[in-house]
């Protein structure tokens, strides 16, 4: 039983994967650097440090433990019955760290250097003023380019390191407040600071919020001008932040909630300031620095993007069965990777398996198995079959797209149905067509009925005891890096409180004083979808490393408390939705900066800061963009700045607002049967629940009925060949390679993910900025022409077409 021993360590040399804290020599005015929040003088705490406990306060702590942990996917069987048999016969706890993700990417010690200096604050916002301007301007255009906040961590620690050799070590006095220009290395909880502010505001493009504004002034032709556009941006970007910090005590402090995502960063953190030499003895043979191993994937993934994104595109989606059959619908809906269903899925390109759902290498195995559960379910089996018994008139469309359609197999005109006050002309409507959607665009909208059902009796049933606990502040089970964090000085609750208070103000400015037929209750019921559900999808996203979104479901509601006000539609779907997002993007970073050790306090202001300064800046150039690029927002833009995804938020608008969900699913409607994917996703868990009560050692308890419901919510625009890749390279590292080589696993994997995302994201820069801005075409010739000239590629791939004048549908509606 060696988990006993790693239950009951009696020195730091029993305890497993322990480091020993580097010895770090800094100059006398090192802790000077910190400008608001001194850490204390204590160098180093590590796990082993912590004192023991007696006998019986360590056997409560296992069955704390063991009641928290109970459900917890990320924690083999084995550990959970070495835990009950320690319970059983008694035992000793002093230390825990059974994630062997965490354990992987995470150091179980701190050092005590400067993480609030002069040189990281400088740093950061140059960070985010750079990565946030140009992310909203790569949004404009089509296709759209983002830049990650991976690639700010690499290029910040360079300047890291050149500021590091050129600046002065001198010391200055400010109002009584004394920073250094130099204090001392470079360190890992500066560079956290400086990632934490990039991820706040462009790890995930551009503000979600300017979508609404290309809408308003692309599309509608409406300008409020800058004052609602900021208060807009501002809100929705930070009122999550509030929420982030209220419901950290669930989503950060637990054991549990490891955010994959995070090892990433804590990965090259390690990799790029710790240069000692790998242990052949600990990865499997493997001698190679972490450094040098990271720099070889980085360039290797930057050489290889060349052909499937440049030299020979058709290796992007190898559906060599479509080359054979290009004219055939039917070979091309079974087979494509485009738009179909990906029956053989190949391809070569990172960007397939990570371009809308990150890299396969952070998922836990679990969640991909789900995932793929899912996938062969309703995106093979049940498309298929909805497909070709002509459900939902499906002869006459594609399997998979994201467009909708009238029943002329047009993309359908929603300017027939507009009044000039943009609400819905009835008549217009009734003349005009219903809306018909492709077969994975109708099931995606079932499936996101049945996941938001799901998250409710899953979270209930799996996590309701833990959230009970915490609502009733009960000190739950604390790992190693939670203690340590006891040394820095906690973030007042009412700091987040008061933050909440003063971006929900904001909101109400937003939304009342500008004509925007956004009702103050509706935004109330908004922001509480998104307070609510934050917790539960927050949980399932700390443990998965997938998110499940509110976006249909904030659209199914605000188009049935107020239909017919498309603007209305889009605030309630951003404050409804993206309040969410931006709450588990915060919280996600509290959690990196939990695992780097920064103290919570400079955290605090470091989020606020910077998400409040990405605002103006992102503001700023989209106001740049809309004055100065000729024809912005026009399908014909010279050089692509068509407004993408303003374009696709415009659309929504009008589906939603405007048609909206009661035409489109109530009873007699053609999607009508959707809605038993509610009491689908309601049901599920149950029999997942009792079945792991049931047979407790089997792989029951893996089972989880919100991703294999929900995991899929990017289909489409994604299709089956993006999820198939990513499930099969993630299970291949994070099963395979796990269990066989777990050595280098531990010490290789996240480096793996962070290295082929840097070398693509560069190469994609320099593509788009160097050649596709320039007009320069890709080479003429087989790879990048007549093996994209399918049905699958160009998307023509229906069954049956229409002849001129023909309709196909209901005769009513």
């Amino acid at each position: 039983m060696n988990f006993i021993k790693k239950l009951n360590p009696r020195s730091a040399d029993e305890i497993p994967e322990v480091e020993t804290a580097p010895a770090h020599s800094h100059s006398s005015g090192s802790n000077s650097g910190d400008l608001v929040e001194k850490q204390p003088a204590q160098a180093t705490t590590t796990g082993a440090e912590i004192g023991t406990v007696d006998l019986e306060a360590s056997r409560k702590n296992l069955e704390l433990f063991e009641k928290e942990h109970a459900w917890d996917p990320n924690l083999p069987r084995d550990i959970l019955d070495d835990v009950d048999d320690i319970v059983a016969g008694g035992g000793d706890r002093s230390e825990l760290d059974v994630v062997n993700a965490v354990r992987a990417a995470v150091r179980n010690y701190d050092e005590d250097v400067p993480a609030n200096t002069i040189r990281a604050w400088v740093i950061g916002l140059v960070m985010t003023t750079i990565g946030s301007g140009l992310n909203m301007l790569f949004s404009m255009r089509s296709p759209s380019l983002v830049i990650t906040s991976i690639l700010a961590q690499l290029v910040s620690y360079f300047v890291g390191v050149g500021w590091e050799k050129v600046m002065p070590n001198r010391e200055f006095n400010t109002f009584g407040l004394k920073w250094n220009l130099n204090p001392g290395p470079f360190n890992m909880k500066e560079h956290a600071i400086i990632t934490v502010m990039a991820n706040v505001n462009f790890s995930g493009g551009a503000a979600y919020s300017t979508d609404t504004i290309l809408a308003q002034r692309g599309f509608y032709g409406q300008n409020m001008g800058w004052g609602f556009e900021l208060l807009l941006t501002l809100s929705t970007q930070c009122i999550g932040f509030g929420l982030a910090g209220i419901w950290r005590r669930f989503l950060v402090e637990p054991a549990a909630m490891i955010w994959p995502t995070t090892l990433v960063n804590t990965s090259l953190f390690y990799a790029l300031h710790d240069r000692s030499p790998t242990d052949p003895a600990k990865c499997n043979g493997w001698k190679i620095s972490r450094f040098r191993y990271f720099s070889y994937c980085m360039l290797g993934s930057f050489v290889w993007y060349w052909f499937p994104g440049y030299i020979f595109q058709a290796l992007s989606v190898f559906a060599f069965v479509t080359w054979i059959r290009p004219n055939s619908p039917v070979i091309n809906q079974i087979f494509g990777g485009w738009t179909g269903v990906s029956i053989l899925p190949i391809t070569f390109d990172w960007t397939q398996v990570t371009g809308y759902i990150f890299s396969p290498l952070i998922s836990p195995w679990h969640a991909i198995a789900n995932t793929l559960i899912g996938l062969v379910i309703f995106f093979w089996i049940t498309t298929l079959g909805l497909h070709y018994s002509n459900h939902w008139y499906a002869e006459y469309l594609p399997i998979s797209d994201s467009s909708s359609y009238d029943n002329t197999q047009s993309t359908y005109n929603v300017t027939k149905i507009l009044t000039p006050d943009f609400e819905l002309d009835v008549d217009a409507y009734h003349k005009y067509s219903p809306l018909f959607l492709s077969t994975t665009f109708s099931l995606c909208y079932g499936l996101s009925f049945a996941a938001i059902a799901a998250v409710i009796t899953h979270t209930a049933l799996f996590h309701g005891r833990e959230i009970w606990m915490r609502v009733k502040q009960i000190k739950g089970e604390e790992d190693c890096h939670m203690r340590m964090m006891k040394k820095y000085a906690r973030t007042p609750q009412w700091w987040f409180i008061a933050f909440l208070l003063l971006m929900f103000a904001f909101s109400l400015v937003t939304c009342l004083a500008y004509e925007t037929h956004l009702t103050w209750w509706a935004l109330i019921i908004a922001i509480l979808i998104a307070a609510v559900w934050s917790v539960p999808i927050g949980m399932i996203q700390a443990i998965t490393n997938i998110q499940l979104g509110l976006n249909v479901f904030t659209e199914f509601i605000i188009g049935y408390m107020l239909p017919g006000r498309p603007l209305a539609m889009m605030l309630f779907k951003t404050y409804g939705y993206i309040t969410m997002v931006q709450c588990l993007a915060f919280t996600c970073d509290l959690k990196l900066g939990h695992y780097m050790k920064v103290p919570p306090r400079s955290m605090f202001w470091a989020q606020v800061i910077a998400g409040i300064w990405g605002c103006f800046v992102q503001i700023a150039v989209l106001e740049w963009g809309l004055t100065n690029i000729r024809d912005v927002c026009s399908s014909d833009q010279i050089n692509r700045f068509t407004c993408p995804n303003g374009r696709v938020f415009f659309n929504a608008s009008i589906i939603w607002g405007l048609i909206g969900p009661k035409r489109m699913f109530s009873p007699g409607s053609i999607y009508a049967g959707l809605l038993w994917f509610w009491l689908a996703g309601a049901i599920v868990p149950f029999i997942f629940y009792f079945g792991a009560r049931m047979f407790p050692k089997s792989n029951i308890r893996y089972l989880s009925a919100p991703i294999i419901f929900g995991g899929l919510g990017m289909i489409p625009p994604a299709t089956p060949l993006n999820y198939l890749s990513w499930g099969f390279v993630g299970w291949f590292f994070n099963k395979y390679v796990k269990t066989k080589y777990r050595g280098w696993w531990m010490r290789f994997n996240y480096l793996t993910s962070g290295g082929l995302d840097v070398g693509l994201c560069i190469c994609t820069i320099i593509i788009i900025a160097a050649l596709n801005l320039t007009n320069t075409s890709a080479p003429a010739w087989w790879g990048n022409d007549t093996a994209l000239n399918t049905m699958d590629y160009v998307g023509t791939a229906i069954q049956k077409t229409l002849s001129p004048g023909e309709i196909f549908g209901p005769t009513s509606w």
